[in-house]
């Protein structure tokens, strides 16, 4: 595929059509020894031909020129098609369309826009920039302003830290949609009754938002704690139960892990989700060995 089919190539198409999706998250890296872990990460994946890839943006925009320069540098090297994140944290309107500029300048068309965690991490108070934007609808609405963007958001199956119900996230989804939303990518997937229980809710509002699961392998015991954490929501015991019975053998926790989010998958894809986004943390096996299995 050349460089002008992916800029003009549409993740809604893909995630619409009647193959699922396969994708796959990465994450600017801080140092060199990291960068090459990431391509080497890249480049491995690369061979299974994923529908698109995305680079995250860190929190309070602390990475947002390595994110521009890794979306760019995925699109000009790479037979890829990335997709940027952009979060309202810490930035200013006129910040924003900077950003959008940047990756419009790139060749980037395709944004997962998203209000981003509050200044400081889960748990503090959201503080909008005084210039800035307070959700991510509004961001939605600015970059469908800029230009011809595919713009996907977040959802949240075991619900957003702030919401109060289920109903509170289906609300949230349906404003991103009348802003022009074409997708949304959910948070990890835990419980797949939550994330079955979020696109039927939506789907019943008469929304035809394609919602794809967001998935991570968990490859060793310091990542269900981890995870966790990044959720803003407990693990569930029917996970930490599995990894749990095997103690400290860390060869059968990722064996456990693995099965664990191949079973995930496979359930989501056989009740209908568009595809699978995988959470890679910069690395190639875990989520090789779970696309094999699929």
């Amino acid at each position: 595929m050349t460089r002008a089919e992916r800029f003009t190539r549409s993740i809604v198409a893909m995630v619409k059509a009647p193959t699922p999706t396969f994708s796959f998250e990465f994450f600017p890296p801080k140092d060199d020894a990291a960068a090459e872990q990431l391509w080497g990460a890249i480049r491995s994946l690369e061979k299974v031909s994923p529908g698109f890839v995305s680079i995250t943006y860190g929190a309070g925009g602390s990475t947002r020129d390595r994110t521009v320069r890794l979306t760019e540098r995925v699109l000009e090297e790479t037979s890829l098609t990335p997709m940027a994140h952009l979060t309202c944290v810490g930035h200013s309107v006129a910040e924003l369309r900077q950003v959008v500029g940047h990756y419009a300048a790139a060749g980037v068309r395709n944004i997962l826009a998203l209000r981003g965690d509050p200044q400081g991490g889960l748990g503090r108070p959201w503080v909008a920039h005084p210039e800035g934007l307070d959700h991510a609808e509004e961001l939605v609405g600015l970059i469908k302003g800029l230009g011809d963007f595919t713009v996907g958001v977040a959802a949240f199956p075991d619900g957003h830290p702030e919401s109060r119900s289920l109903e509170d996230d289906v609300e949230t989804l349906l404003r991103k949609e009348r802003e022009g939303a074409e997708f949304a990518i959910t948070q990890m997937v835990f419980d797949v009754d939550n994330y079955l229980r979020l696109r039927d809710a939506l789907a019943r509002r008469g929304s035809d938002l394609p919602v794809i699961p967001g998935l991570m392998p968990i490859t060793n015991a310091r990542q269900v704690v981890r995870m966790a954490e990044l959720a803003g929501q407990p693990m569930p015991t029917a996970v930490t139960s599995r990894l749990e019975r095997h103690g400290d053998d860390a060869e059968a926790v990722r064996q456990e892990g693995l099965a664990i989010a191949t079973e995930a998958a496979r359930r989501m894809l056989d009740e209908g989700a568009p595809g699978i986004h995988f959470i890679t943390m910069n690395r190639s096996s875990a989520t090789l060995e779970v696309f094999d299995n699929l």
